[in-house]
């Protein structure tokens, strides 16, 4: 079967539709698929409609209780299953050729609930869940013996699907993740951005440096390694912004003076702005496969300073990123501060991100990638 003529639906049921669903689907339509995003209702307003592709909103995340709380977690579960029973009905009126789910979100339901009689294709974003529930890590595993492709993101991961995890290698397909360039205005990452910086930020004057540590805030992401690393570093900002899922009154007691804190969820229209803004993108991360925030970076052409963790040392080899060991405070002030002090050095790192987004992280690429797995599947 052609590329031209598969039907192809692409389905995320978690809580917000992450960004990268709709460029691959844009990428996919561009290619010559019939493509479908069936999601859930947007968390922070309507689903976002690309061009080229539809839109289902399927799963009904509206639940009462507080974040986190057992009520809202015992609401979510009660939708899960007619939730699950509703897109293999819809699937099958679709006459869908592939299901290319994103996340699953209830494993030890997942497994059974999966549709039957078409091919199912799971991106493990997460090789293993990093919190997991009792229970959860055996369903992870049963999950990838059940569908018939696993799409990761890196070479590290594929090496844990197929080492720790003892998955079928034929199962196991590495397609990057492609450079998040929906962000980027029109005009090119020199634009002027949608949105302006919030005004406390758009204050802070050209002259002087900001790092920007951006994404939602998680214990595993090395917030705390980057502020212990930031002191005495006073010629520069750092600015760390994304909503808290997690307490952070400790990380703002840390913080030196000229550290700023945005913390609250960030509209994609606003994403321009503080990357405009940054003259470096730090991910301290203790653990990850890969980052949507990486390839934000990538898009907008900004210099990176990561953690030598997960596939991270996969996209410093493009020449886009310089690399410290995870948890080292000390060699990561060391970086910070040589890179603060050397714009060369940085001028040099964003154009290999370009360079990289354009290239190995371009979603035309990633789209053809994906399109083969789905027709060796038929």
């Amino acid at each position: 079967m052609s590329s031209s003529s598969l039907r192809i639906a692409l389905v995320d049921p978690s809580a917000f539709t992450p960004p990268y669903d709709h460029a691959l689907c844009a990428a996919l339509a561009r290619a010559g698929a019939d493509v479908e995003l069936v999601t859930s209702r947007f968390a922070y307003g309507a689903v976002p409609r690309g061009q080229g592709y539809a839109v289902t909103e399927s799963f009904y995340r509206i639940a009462p209780g507080a974040a986190g709380s057992r009520l809202r977690m015992a609401a979510k579960l009660a939708q899960h299953v007619p939730d699950m029973l509703r897109l293999r009905r819809h699937l099958r009126a679709s006459r869908a050729d592939v299901a290319h789910f994103q996340w699953l979100t209830v494993q030890p339901l997942d497994v059974h609930l999966l549709p039957r009689r078409l091919p199912v294709v799971l991106t493990a974003h997460d090789v293993l869940p990093r919190e997991p529930r009792p229970g959860q890590l055996d369903a992870q595993r049963r999950l990838y013996e059940r569908v018939d492709a696993i799409v990761v993101h890196s070479e590290h991961g594929a090496a844990r699907l197929r080492g720790e995890l003892r998955v079928d290698p034929a199962k196991v397909h590495v397609i990057p993740h492609g450079a998040l360039d929906q962000f980027v205005p029109a005009g090119g990452p020199s634009a002027a951005p949608p949105r302006p910086l919030p005004p406390e930020l758009a204050a802070v004057g050209r002259e002087k440096p900001v790092v920007l540590c951006f994404g939602l805030l998680r214990p595993y992401k090395g917030v705390d390694v980057l502020l212990e690393a930031w002191r005495g570093i006073d010629d520069a900002e750092l600015w760390v912004v994304g909503l808290p899922k997690m307490d952070v009154a400790p990380l703002h007691a840390l913080a030196p003076p000229n550290v700023r804190f945005v913390s609250r969820f960030v509209a994609d229209d606003e994403i321009a702005a503080f990357f405009d803004r940054a003259d470096l993108v730090v991910l301290p991360y203790r653990e990850i496969d890969q980052s949507g925030v990486l390839f934000t970076a990538l898009a907008f052409g900004k210099p990176l300073l990561l953690s030598s963790v997960g596939g991270f040392p996969e996209v410093a080899a493009t020449g886009a990123a310089a690399l410290v060991p995870p948890g080292d405070a000390p060699a990561l002030h060391t970086a910070l501060r040589d890179l603060l002090a050397d714009p060369a050095a940085r001028t040099r790192l964003g154009a290999a991100a370009r360079a990289a987004a354009d290239g190995p992280y371009s979603w035309d690429g990633i789209a053809q990638q994906t399109l083969a797995l789905y027709e060796s599947l038929q």
